[in-house]
Parts: C-alpha cells; sequence; structure tokens
C-alpha cells in the first residue's frame, strides 16, 4: 500500500500541488467578472436549457463581439454529471459555478502536465521541479486557469503546441496553434506565425508540407465553429473573424482604454513570472537550447505590444515558455550553489522566490475583494430569500428612469438614486498601503457597489439594512 501511494504521489503530486492552489482560488473566490459572463452564461444555459435555444442569454444580450460556444460545450459536457446530481438535490446554482470553474481548471491542468511532462523528457527532472516550483508561487497562471475566458481556453490548446514542439512534433504543435487562432483567440496569429518563420527557417519543417497540413487543418476548424456557433447564434457565424475585425482591422478595442508599448514588458509580465522574470532573462544566457523556444514567444509579446489596448491575461499563454526557461536557470543556479560566485546567486534566487510567494499571497487577498458585486448578490438573497426573482441586464439605463421601471431592488455603483433608499454599501478593493508595524501591508477597502431598494415598497422598508452611512 505505502508503494502503491508513493507511486501515485511520483506520478501525479505535482499535479495534486497545482490543481489544490486552483481548486482553493475557485472556493475563495467563486464570482466572476463582465469578461467572463459569455462563457458563464453559455454554459449555464447549455446545463439547464439544454436544446431550448429560444431560451439562451446570447440572443438577448449578444455583447460586442460573438463568442464560440465550442469552450462552453466542452467544460459544461464534463460538468454535466456534477450539475445533475446537484439539481436533482435541489443545491444552490452558485455550486454549479464551482463545477464548471474547476471542470475547465481540470482541463488547463491537463494540458499544462502534456507540457510539464515533456519538460522532463528533454530537460530532466531537476527542471521539471523548480517548473513547478515557480508556477506554484506565481498568481496568475493557478487564478485564471479556471476562468472561463477565451484566453484561458486558448492556453489549453497552446500548452498542447509547447509540448509538440518540445516533442519536436511541429506539424502537431502548429495545428494546435491553428486551431486556438481559428477558434478561441485570433491573436494566437501572433504566435504561429513567429514559431512558424523559426521552424521554417531551422528547417523542422518544410513549406509545401506545412501549407498542406495547415491549410487542412484551418479549413477542418472554420468548419468547426461555423457550423455550431451559427446554429447557436442563428445566423451564418466564425466568431473569430469579427472578432478580428473589431479588434485588429476597426481598432475599436482601444475604445476600453490603452496603455504604452512597453507595457507588457515593464508591467504585465513582472507581475505574472515574478522570480520567474529575472531567472528567464538568465536562462536564455545559460542554456543555448532554450533561445529558440523564448524567441517566438517573446516576438508574440512584443507583437501584441503594437496593439493600443493591452490586459494581462492577453499574454496569458507566454508564462509556461517563459517559466521553463526560468526553471533551466533555477536548476543550474542550485547545482552549483556550492561553487565560487554561484553561491552568491543561490540566497539571491530563494529571496526571488520568498518575494514572489508574498506577492502571490497580497495579490489573492486583493482579488478576493475584487468582486463586490458577487457579495452584493448574496447578501441580497441571505436577507431577502429571494425565490423566483427576476433579474434586469439592460444597460444604459438612465439613473432618473430607474423609479419608473418598478424594480424593487438595484445593484449598481451609485450611492444614491431618486425614489430608492441605498441599503447596504458592499466594500472592495481600493489599493495597498505601507506601514509602519506589522503587518506592514495593508489592502485598502472602500465602498464600490450599493443596494437600493424601492422606496413606496414597504415591504422592503420594513425589513433591517445597515445602511450606507
Amino acid at each position: 500500500m505505502a508503494s502503491k501511494s508513493s507511486n501515485f504521489l511520483e506520478r501525479y503530486g505535482y499535479d495534486l500541488l497545482l490543481g489544490s492552489i486552483a481548486a482553493f482560488y475557485v472556493f475563495m473566490a467563486p464570482y466572476t467578472k463582465v469578461e467572463e459572463s459569455f462563457n458563464v452564461q453559455a454554459m449555464h444555459d447549455i446545463l439547464y436549457h439544454r436544446h431550448h435555444l429560444d431560451n439562451y442569454d446570447h440572443l438577448e444580450f449578444p455583447g460586442v463581439v460573438p463568442r464560440t460556444f465550442l469552450g462552453a460545450l466542452l467544460v459544461s459536457s464534463l460538468a454535466a454529471p456534477s450539475v445533475l446530481a446537484m439539481d436533482l438535490l435541489h443545491v444552490s446554482k452558485i455550486y454549479s459555478l464551482f463545477a464548471v470553474r474547476l471542470a475547465l481548471g481540470g482541463v488547463i491542468l491537463s494540458t499544462l502536465r502534456f507540457f510539464r511532462l515533456q519538460v522532463r523528457h528533454k530537460f530532466g527532472l531537476q527542471v521539471e521541479a523548480f517548473f513547478v516550483i515557480l508556477t506554484a508561487v506565481q498568481f496568475h497562471l493557478l487564478f485564471y486557469c479556471t476562468r472561463p475566458l477565451p484566453n484561458v481556453l486558448a492556453l489549453g490548446v497552446v500548452n498542447l503546441a509547447y509540448g509538440y514542439w518540445l516533442k519536436e512534433k511541429c506539424y502537431a504543435a502548429i495545428n494546435c496553434l491553428i486551431f486556438a487562432t481559428v477558434i478561441f483567440r485570433c491573436d494566437i496569429l501572433l504566435l504561429l506565425c513567429p514559431l512558424g518563420l523559426e521552424l521554417l527557417l531551422t528547417r523542422r519543417i518544410s513549406l509545401w508540407k506545412a501549407l498542406k497540413c495547415c491549410s487542412l487543418c484551418a479549413i477542418l476548424c472554420i468548419g468547426l465553429t461555423v457550423l455550431v456557433d451559427s446554429i447557436m447564434w442563428k445566423r451564418l457565424l466564425w466568431p473569430e473573424f469579427e472578432v478580428f475585425w473589431f479588434n485588429s482591422v476597426l481598432n475599436r478595442s482601444s475604445e476600453w482604454g490603452t496603455h504604452p508599448f512597453h507595457w507588457y514588458f515593464t508591467s504585465a509580465l513582472p507581475r505574472l513570472l515574478l522570480a520567474a522574470y529575472p531567472l528567464f532573462l538568465l536562462g536564455v544566457l545559460l542554456d543555448r537550447r532554450i533561445l529558440l523556444f523564448i524567441l517566438p514567444v517573446f516576438s508574440f509579446v512584443l507583437l501584441y505590444s503594437k496593439l493600443p489596448h493591452k490586459e494581462l491575461r492577453f499574454i496569458l499563454s507566454s508564462v509556461p515558455i517563459f517559466n521553463l526557461s526560468a526553471a533551466i536557470a533555477a536548476t543550474r543556479v542550485y547545482n552549483n550553489r556550492k561553487k565560487t560566485y554561484w553561491k552568491f546567486l543561490y540566497p539571491i534566487m530563494l529571496g526571488l522566490l520568498l518575494i514572489s510567494l508574498g506577492c502571490t499571497v497580497i495579490t489573492f487577498m486583493a482579488s478576493n475583494e475584487n468582486y463586490p458585486s458577487g457579495h452584493a448578490l448574496k447578501h441580497l438573497h441571505e436577507n431577502v430569500h429571494l425565490t423566483r426573482c427576476r433579474y434586469s441586464k439592460e444597460e444604459g439605463i438612465p439613473s432618473e428612469e430607474l423609479c419608473q421601471r418598478n424594480f424593487t431592488y438595484l445593484i449598481n455603483e451609485h450611492p444614491a438614486i431618486n425614489g430608492f433608499k441605498c441599503l447596504l454599501a458592499e466594500n472592495g478593493f481600493s489599493r495597498v498601503r505601507l506601514r509602519t508595524g506589522f503587518p506592514p501591508i495593508l489592502l485598502v477597502k472602500e465602498p464600490k457597489v450599493y443596494i437600493h431598494g424601492n422606496a413606496r415598497n414597504k415591504d422592503v422598508m420594513r425589513r433591517n439594512w445597515p445602511g450606507c452611512s
């Protein structure tokens, strides 16, 4: 029995570690944001409305650009047995959200396992171990891996591409990137092109065979997404082409904010990688093998920097390769820790890992307080015991018209609304403040979301609420 347990931990210990951290993030921060709303609602509708497409939310609230249903269909099919059991037991729907997020996390971490195993075969057990350590002490990759974003769905396929790349199955790697580009995120094209060019220049693929192989894969992927999504959206549609046209050709994404060209390198990557940021640069200098893996991924981030609208999640797919380079550097430092010069780098590396862990703890605490609307909705349900309630997601209603719409309760960002009484203010994360004493870092919270009750509703006014003062 002990031998079996030892073998199990040897085979799956790293997966249990990363999976436990990801699951912890799910249960501690279960709510989602607007970027995740399409896939969350799509999975809900697939699981609860099934083939009754007329009841699907996206037909009434399509969003800025359409998204594919393929990711939601995959995750929903994996979560369906547990959701069905919970439905039969009349368990709250919040646990269905847990189920789909855990299912998605399982998919992403399974693809990361595939990549990690190729890291072991090509670079050794120690590099694999440091790869896991660096991933575990980073916040964003494991936090995001359970969040139903198109970027995360693309990340799963990109992980497979990286694994095949390490196995030197180059055509399989390219086909994975084509799949991710056509179906989940058109911006993966910025990774596909540098990688394809490198493979051609190093003669690891031939141009003619690549054209045949890639063209067939692209046609099949386009056919799949057009077939499925045209049915789901009830019009002829290739979602990612419309996204590409909106973001790249029309450059409409800049309406959601812009950052300078260097932002990914000076802000996003340092937060994504933490200790792995300086270590991955060192890894390039210490092992020439990693340079060919770094160049296409670095080019991906560089090319993406040309787009004015930038978000950290857009370059999430670059993290595994940068972590690999960092793990190579960490292994070299560890193995030479007793030698001259190296013995000075070893405590620096340990310090960087501890700083990463501390930053991850602080970032998690901030993120845990960064979903005030979800907490406000939870408090409303707990205090009022709402049953068979109707929600409105209509946007752009002027505040002066809200009292004419016969709403019983409102949840929004306004502290005062005519015709409504502010019942509760929900605090959210505002900033980090340094101070003398312990703990040296404090999270400052401020009111972000307010629950309002209709002042003309006697039942609302009779209830005891803490108020907003």
